[in-house]
């Protein structure tokens, strides 16, 4: 069985890095398909695993949180008994993201439903990776009130940023966003200092899924047909932000800013850290 070289896997994965489709990215390295999206899905995994591990005992200040909406296979709406029956996962796929607006660090995401229990999860692994009390900025999403409160109890500084709009400007109204025409603070909990209640980091940080994560793409057939596929190219998408590409503000990684590392990874780094968790060999420390 022919076997990929270190080398090709580093071009395979660059290309995914960088927002190219699973198309392009084999017709550029001349890898198949199948064995680009098996190498997703190894890689996605090896990188989500990496993460967890080390995002623990953070000693973020700071935390912005936010839902980006994508969806698998086909929108919800279209979503049949017959496609979930071959598809499981069909459907909106939300991405819950945390962001230290410090840092521009993002600990934690999931991958789910648009639910409390979904939101439940989500703040329950953010809380578990702080080392210390936090300021929290959310949405007007309700289902972070009960979230916050179970995860956090009273020892955080919370705040619900709730933005007003109004009808879209110019003819075109379908695919124009709606104006932003006003915004309301409400402290749910603590002392939130006014001055740093916002959502904007994370909301850019939004943009940038869309940008670099082919899968994010709107109006296009990038987007994924398999859910396992979608969190994998996820997490592929998260160790690239955090430990690989600069931050232009920073001038160094997330992960460099946060403490989490000292160096600048490259995607060689990213390739044997992988070969080093294949079956057979010693797992990286």
């Amino acid at each position: 069985m022919n076997r990929l070289t270190s080398k090709q896997r580093e071009q395979v994965i660059s290309a995914l890095v960088e927002g190219c489709s699973i198309r392009s990215t084999v017709r550029m390295t001349g890898v198949c398909k199948k064995t680009v999206m098996r190498l997703l899905v190894e890689v996605g995994a090896v990188c989500a695993d990496y993460q967890d591990k080390v995002f623990q005992n953070l000693k973020c200040e700071r935390m912005q949180v936010d839902e980006c909406w994508q969806f698998v296979y086909c929108k919800e709406k279209t979503v049949t008994n017959k496609i979930l029956a071959k598809n499981p996962g069909a459907g909106d796929a939300w991405l819950w993201a945390a962001i230290d607006a410090d840092t521009k660090l993002v600990p934690c995401w999931l991958v789910g439903q648009r639910t409390p229990s979904a939101a439940r999860d989500f703040i329950e692994d953010l809380a578990g990776r702080l080392a210390n009390r936090i300021q929290l900025t959310t949405d007007g999403l309700k289902m972070y009130v009960r979230a916050v409160d179970r995860s956090f109890g009273n020892d955080i500084d919370y705040a619900m940023l709730t933005k007003i709009y109004g009808p879209p400007e110019g003819p075109e109204k379908r695919y124009s966003p709606a104006v932003c025409i006003g915004c309301e603070t409400h402290t749910m909990t603590g002392t939130p200092d006014p001055k740093h209640i916002s959502t904007s980091y994370v909301e850019r940080h939004n943009l940038s899924v869309r940008m670099t994560n082919r899968r994010f793409t709107r109006l296009t057939n990038a987007f994924s047909k398999k859910i396992e596929n979608h969190a994998a190219a996820v997490a592929l998408g998260y160790f690239a932000y955090n430990f690989i590409k600069i931050h232009r503000t920073l001038r160094m990684t997330p992960a460099m800013a946060a403490g989490v590392t000292n160096r600048l990874w490259d995607v060689a780094d990213l390739v044997a850290l992988w070969e080093s968790s294949e079956p057979g060999k010693k797992r990286a420390a």
